[in-house]
């Protein structure tokens, strides 16, 4: 192909990619949640004090209020929350900045490794357009920047096989992704073993020089990270999601011995297991099971293609692969492990593949949670990519327009539905996945609460400490005076959390808030506490109360009311 064709359709996906992941992206999704405004507080904690809202130094991992954060993504978003402050764009745009790179890069490892520029420029695009790829670069997580570091590694790795000077460089980018997200905390090091074992020939052929580099590298950049999760609070977030320590697992067993007691004849409570059936069901068989469960669920044609991750924070509610793509990436596997490729480079995309999947199959949902797979997109793209271009090869003439013409209406249908789901229906069937509504209440609360003695905030929809210090932006400094949260007996509401006039806490009951909060007081209300449409029917406002402002959902229905006493 030559060099300014290549350059312009290399141009063409950039572009696409960059308008994908960068068009309107303070509106779709259509708000920040909990977790994004939990990142962008951290940041601009960091930003303001140098510590994260906890009060900790320039942390490795960030102490937030439900669990302990990798920290990469977070100092990335500090620039940004910077310029645009805590908001879509400052904690949004370096998960679509690093998903853009990442396509570049996939672009260079697949050339890199198959030295196939074609095959390099169909994967990038196939990347650019993929709704799995699409969905993580509009949203503050983590996983494209741990993509990026991840393939980034892998280019340098292969690239310094030809020379050394890039080993380096490829161990920095291997040891940076546990800093990004967990699940490269068991994935990384075992890649990084896989490859050290395959490539130990060449790797050892490099000279010592470059080897001890990448060894220092390893243990300056890979050593911190690894003695915090170790012995810091860097393995309390897997503590939480193991299925090791899933509560329901006793309870899970203790009823397949019951039922195995019952099916015997056996009547009455507090049934006495048999030996066989304490060795059937026990707390080792239940992980085993639940670990093969997830592990299959991830390879199943209904997380790939059907319904994909069922969390619409994860998913629009589609396959994370186009349903299309099921027969190139069928093809791609028969097509690329029969194929004359050196057989290394197939036993990495065999091993990334299957590997891939087990940090997440050891969570509970892990069968399906898109965030933790995301690490198996890669060479699932590479597959299918491999699928198309092989098939191309293999019809001739008029076969090859018919098939492959058919195939590119049917992958723009798809896409075009994708885009269409994503930017019309997407808005209003995710708005209360992405926590709408947050924004605007605390936002009124800033403009207004200079006049009121106590801003009370209720719990009844969600925990609502991080949404009031994001949205409203609250001091840190301030914030880490008050934090941990002391408590107050308040009249009516019994003992509740606070911080300056700050209180969080639910009503007993709507409709007898206005005799416990006087004309000072700001009460703000989950919609689903009234159980009236007081935007439509503001006449059905609770006694005693004055409706400052109703706040709805994208949608149109009732999200959050704004109430002060009439006494």
């Amino acid at each position: 192909m030559k060099l300014n064709l290549k350059l312009i359709i290399l141009s063409f996906i950039l572009v696409l990619a960059t308008l994908l992941r960068l068009v309107s992206l303070n509106k779709v999704p259509v708000s920040l949640f909990g977790d994004e405004l939990d990142l962008g507080y951290q940041a601009y904690s960091i930003l303001k004090t140098g510590k994260d809202y906890s009060g900790n130094f320039m942390p490795l991992h960030f102490q937030s209020l439900a669990e302990w954060r990798t920290p990469l993504y977070l100092y990335s978003a500090v620039p940004t929350v910077a310029i645009f402050g805590i908001s879509a764009w400052g904690v949004r745009l370096p998960a679509a900045i690093f998903g853009i790179l990442g396509i570049f890069v996939f672009y260079l490892l697949i050339k890199q490794i198959t030295d196939k520029e074609e095959l390099a420029l169909l994967g990038a695009f196939l990347l650019s357009i993929s709704p799995w790829h699409i969905q993580y670069s509009r949203a503050g997580f983590e996983v494209t920047e741990l993509l990026f570091f991840l393939l980034l590694g892998l280019y340098f790795f292969f690239k310094s096989l030809k020379g050394g000077k890039y080993l380096w460089l490829s161990v920095v980018s291997f040891c940076l992704t546990p800093y990004i997200y967990s699940t490269a905390k068991l994935f990384t090091p075992l890649l990084m073993l896989f490859l050290v074992v395959v490539w130990r020939k060449e790797i050892l052929s490099l000279g010592k020089k470059y080897l001890f580099i990448a060894l220092a590298a390893t243990l300056l950049v890979g050593g911190p990270i690894a003695a915090s999760t170790l012995f810091g609070g860097g393995a309390e977030r897997f503590g939480y999601i193991s299925v090791f320590t899933d509560p329901t697992t006793e309870a899970e067993v203790g009823v397949s011995r019951q039922n195995d007691a019952r099916m015997r004849g056996e009547t009455g409570t507090g049934l006495t297991p048999t030996l066989l059936d304490r060795v059937v069901h026990n707390k080792y068989t239940f992980w085993g099971s639940t670990v093969i469960k997830n592990y299959l669920q991830a390879f199943s044609t209904n997380f790939l293609f059907v319904k994909g991750d069922l969390n619409l924070r994860h998913s629009i509610g589609i396959g994370e692969l186009y349903r299309i793509e099921f027969i190139p990436l069928l093809l791609g596997i028969i097509f690329f492990f029969t194929s004359k490729t050196d057989k290394k480079i197939k036993s990495l995309i065999g091993f990334w593949l299957l590997a891939g999947v087990i940090p997440s199959s050891i969570t509970r949902e892990g069968g399906w949670h898109a965030t933790r797979l995301i690490l198996i997109l890669p060479p699932l793209i590479f597959l299918i990519t491999y699928g198309l271009l092989g098939l191309y090869e293999r019809l001739r003439n008029k076969g090859r327009i018919i098939v492959l013409g058919l195939y590119a209406i049917l992958l723009f249908i798809s896409v075009f539905s994708f885009q269409h789901e994503y930017w019309v229906h997407y808005p209003w069937n995710s708005e209360r996945w992405w926590h709408a509504g947050y924004k605007e209440s605390i936002k009124t609360i800033k403009e207004i609460d200079k006049d009121y003695d106590k801003v009370i905030i209720s719990m009844a929809g969600e925990p609502v400490w991080i949404f009031f210090a994001g949205w409203y932006e609250y001091p840190p400094q301030m914030w880490h005076q008050g934090y941990p949260f002391k408590k107050v007996n308040l009249n009516g509401f019994g003992e509740i959390s606070y911080i300056d006039k700050y209180y969080f806490s639910q009503a007993g009951s709507i409709y007898d808030l206005g005799k416990i909060i006087d004309s000072k007081t700001l009460y703000l209300a989950v919609a689903k506490e009234i159980g009236a449409n007081l935007i439509m029917e503001p006449g059905r406002t609770p006694p005693d109360l004055k409706l400052i402002k109703a706040i709805a959902y994208p949608s149109g229905e009732p999200a959050f009311y704004l109430f002060s006493g009439t006494k």
